[in-house]
């Protein structure tokens, strides 16, 4: 997220630019609207799934989305679950699409 957007914003922005490509997302988590830390949970509908969470990329001096896990969807749970257990303000995105897109790679969400 931007320093100058607070967190519901950007998830505002991020959920309508999935609709508006037709993948189906959903708030599993709401965090805390001005500051809370966004993790994006991909689901393939195979039993698969990747959570992405944001880290700051010391090598190019910018903010990433990072994989913090992936491969089956109960592990993948578990792993955004012990996360909900440090961090209550952390806010949990579901993306569902067995295309695998997330559009965390286009311009204004990376």
């Amino acid at each position: 997220m931007s320093d100058r957007l607070t967190t519901d914003f950007w998830v505002s922005a991020y959920l309508n630019r999935l609709r508006l490509a037709s993948i189906p997302v959903f708030v599993t988590a709401k965090g805390d609207p001005t500051a809370g830390v966004v993790m994006v949970k991909l689901n393939t509908l195979d039993g698969q799934a990747v959570a992405y969470q944001r880290s700051y990329d010391l090598m190019r001096g910018e903010r990433a989305w990072v994989v913090l896990s992936e491969g089956d969807e109960r592990q993948v749970d578990e792993a955004i679950a012990k996360q909900r257990s440090f961090d209550p303000d952390l806010w949990v995105i579901e993306v569902e699409d067995k295309a695998g897109r997330h559009l965390l790679d286009q311009e204004g969400l990376t």
